[in-house]
């Protein structure tokens, strides 16, 4: 099992959860998030149910609901708190109970929770307030466990998808991101000591521990261009501008012959709450 890098170990980034404007603007098309956007492994919810004291799981920015429903699949009773009303009310229409708020700021009136778990969603949580916030709400032995799904398109691929950003979106942040030299996983992981580090600084957690689960996924070119559209670094994007990069993309896509296979690493921070606030 991977080690947790020690506190500190890595350089300074962004405080992401600070970018509410981002952090709120996937409810732009909430129907397109649900369908688009990947699901979790079945192997680590259970993993994530099994280490829980019993079926009652806090989803921490639920979206629409894609890991409540895997985790009601799975047996648990599940209520989502997201602080934006557009997702929230998709989430409802799919049989989850939600809350909006962020939760930092969510009241709990007095209620406990076996889990508290975020699927994409806790680098828009402060690190610090959240796990302290979710050691509030977990009864003893309760389990902390936010995950992320990294994703990898081959070499190919991603230099296609380079050239057309370098096109429509010149010097742009996500455009950067396609002329990496290193895997993604590799910017992930300060994502990932810093959700650790915010564990360590609750006092409430043993030792966090990193589960990583590797999957594939093959797209077609409508399938990835339905997804595009639901990630941070497009959803406030000019619509004409958009248009033209899925535009880039699609033709690259058909070349390639009219599909991209992606390469998953659903990567998760976990702690089991030791002392009670």
């Amino acid at each position: 099992m991977p080690t947790i890098p020690p506190a500190g170990a890595q350089p300074a980034a962004p405080e992401t959860h600070q970018f509410r404007q981002v952090a709120e603007s996937f409810g732009i098309d909430a129907e397109r998030y649900d369908r688009a956007r990947p699901r979790y492994p079945g192997a680590l919810v259970d993993r994530i149910v099994a280490a829980s004291p019993g079926p009652d799981v806090l989803d921490v920015g639920c979206g629409t609901g894609i890991d409540a429903r895997q985790f009601q699949a799975a047996g648990c009773r599940v209520l989502g708190v997201e602080p934006d009303e557009r997702m929230a009310g998709f989430a409802r229409q799919t049989g989850v109970e939600v809350e909006v708020a962020t939760f930092e700021a969510w009241d709990s009136a007095g209620r406990k929770f076996d889990a508290v778990v975020a699927g994409q969603a806790w680098h828009w949580v402060d690190p610090v307030a959240g796990a302290a916030r979710a050691a509030q709400v977990l009864r003893p032995g309760g389990l902390l466990a936010v995950f992320w799904n990294v994703f990898q398109t081959s070499s190919e691929a991603t230099q296609a998808f380079a050239a057309i950003h370098d096109r429509v979106l010149p010097g742009a942040t996500v455009t950067r991101f396609y002329h990496r030299t290193t895997p993604a996983l590799d910017g992930y992981s300060v994502m990932f000591a810093k959700a650790a580090d915010g564990i360590r600084a609750a006092g409430a957690f043993g030792d966090p521990e990193q589960w990583r689960l590797d999957w594939e996924q093959s797209y077609t070119r409508d399938e990835w261009l339905d997804a595009l559209p639901t990630q941070g670094a497009y959803t406030q994007l000019p619509p004409q501008a958009l248009a033209e990069l899925l535009a880039g993309i699609g033709a690259a896509v058909d070349a390639m012959g009219g599909a991209v296979r992606v390469d998953y690493a659903t990567v998760a921070v976990t702690a089991a709450l030791t002392i009670s606030p």
